[in-house]
């Protein structure tokens, strides 16, 4: 049972050591690394025999310790102590009533120590002690009811605290339990349970050899290549400031921490921008832009119509895809008529001639006045012929001249020529006299050399008045003769 829980605190402290060796990828300076300690303590020594009642003695030690090298909050090493105490218990119903054993102790084994911020260090310790007892009873005498030997192996497990004074110097309180195989510290045999004790202890400690880490940055000085790391960087093997990128300056310091490797870098460990673009040096094609100046991914000025000139300088910022353009990045325009290349059908004009949009030089054109065409003419029936009549009258020729000399001009033009009259009398009388007057007006036409086929006629009677029949001055508007242009 005793060997099971001693093996079990050997696993705990091998497994916490290799646990936080993985967690703290930070190195971190120890104070107790590499170092060798003095301790010693003296406290109190708590029976758990056969005798039942509440009993403290006291038992004191020294102890030497090497705590093996480490960079990280946990560090491992290896104790060695002997020492020597008593350990006494009471019961009114045993005899004797009272025992107190005689103990030497002498024994090693492991301890893990944890670094809890600069001062405290919390540890635990699993080992074995080699014990020498010898059982007295309440008059003095040595004790001896058993045969047995009063030396044996037991196995011990300890919690502690040390606690920081000076560099070298710590405070230390401990708790522990050993172990003991037999039944024999008090004396004692009863039933099958194994004697034990438990101690309380407090001392001191003092470390030999341990190296300093002025700096505290988890590098002893013996080994830090950079002494005066900042508090609280993160170090290489070397106890300088970590370089990720390898651009020669510092994590802590560096802007640009994924900087490519060989790549000029400025003081904040950001790639060079010499013309000050946006675009790094190492990426930039386009190195000497003007201050000022939009560009592109390259690091070269923008050219939105990529005629090859940047946008800073072009002229014409539009130009089509594929037109060559000039200095300025305007279309070229070889005969200077102001209508670039690529839209000049005319790429050969003589200076200074007038072109139109597309290049070519304008047409001088004759501008003819126009003459107005005459389309309708009325004749009034009042003034072209007698009551009742067809017969033309003068005073209707000046008219007819003017629009046979329209027609002769007009020679592809067609006439419609139609009579009218008022409702006086009866229908077909109007419908005969109205064609008769439009026959007249017709066979003066053509007596003035115009084709009568371009001619039709027609007597309209008095179905399509223009006025009312019920006046005068509408019976006279309705009396007419229309002569009508139907091309």
């Amino acid at each position: 049972m005793f060997r099971k829980i001693f093996f079990l605190l050997v696993f705990i402290i091998g497994f916490s050591q290799t646990f936080y060796s993985q967690l703290m990828r930070n190195k971190v300076y120890h104070p107790f690394t590499g170092t060798l300690v003095f301790t010693m303590e003296g406290g109190a020594t708590y029976g758990l025999t056969d005798y039942k009642d509440f009993s403290l003695d006291f038992l004191g030690k020294g102890m030497i310790e090497y705590f093996l090298p480490t960079y990280s909050k946990s560090s491992f090493g290896f104790r060695v102590y002997g020492g020597a105490g008593y350990l006494k218990g009471k019961d009114k119903s045993a005899v004797p009533y009272e025992y107190r054993t005689d103990l030497k102790l002498a024994g090693g084994g492991i301890v893990y120590t944890l670094s809890l911020g600069e001062a405290v260090f919390p540890y635990i310790f699993a080992g074995a002690t080699y014990t020498w007892f010898s059982p007295k009873g309440d008059d003095g005498k040595t004790l001896n009811k058993f045969v047995y030997k009063k030396n044996e192996l037991d196995y011990n497990a300890e919690f502690g605290m040390r606690i920081l004074l000076t560099d070298n110097l710590t405070m230390n309180f401990s708790s522990g339990i050993q172990l003991s195989p037999n039944d024999y510290l008090d004396d004692k045999l009863y039933g099958t349970s194994k004697d034990a004790f438990l101690v309380g202890a407090a001392g001191f400690s003092f470390a030999f050899f341990g190296e300093q880490d002025s700096d505290e940055d988890g590098i002893v000085d013996s080994k830090d290549m950079c002494p005066n790391t900042p508090s609280k960087i993160k170090v290489d093997q070397f106890g300088c400031p970590m370089d990720e990128d390898k651009d020669g300056v510092p994590d802590y310091i560096d802007k640009c921490p994924d900087t490519p490797e060989k790549v000029k870098v400025d003081k904040k460990g950001c790639p060079l921008d010499s013309d000050n673009d946006g675009i790094a040096d190492y990426i930039d094609i386009c190195p000497n832009t003007p201050k000022g100046v939009m560009v592109d991914e390259f690091g070269c000025p923008l050219d939105a119509d990529n005629d090859g000139i940047p946008d800073y300088l072009d002229k014409c910022a539009n130009t089509p895809l594929g037109v060559q353009v000039d200095k300025f990045g305007c279309p070229l325009d070889s005969d200077g008529d102001s209508v670039p290349d690529y839209l000049d059908k005319c790429p050969n004009t003589p200076k200074r001639e007038q072109v139109d949009e597309s290049g070519c030089p304008i047409k001088k054109i004759e501008i003819i006045k126009e003459v107005p065409v005459i389309k309708e003419v009325v004749l009034s029936a009042a003034a072209s012929f007698g009551v009742g009549s067809s017969v033309l009258l003068p005073g209707a020729y000046g008219d007819l001249d003017n629009i046979a000399k329209t027609m002769l001009e007009e020679k592809t033009s067609k006439w419609l020529v139609e009579g009218h009259t008022d409702n006086t009398g009866s229908a077909n009388k109007n419908k005969a006299l109205s064609l008769k007057r439009a026959n007249s007006v017709v066979s003066y036409l053509v007596s003035k050399g115009i084709n009568r086929n371009r001619f039709t006629v027609r007597g309209m009677g008095f179905d399509y008045p223009v006025a009312d029949n019920r006046t005068e001055e509408g019976r006279t508007k309705n009396r007419r003769v229309v002569i009508l242009r139907v091309n």
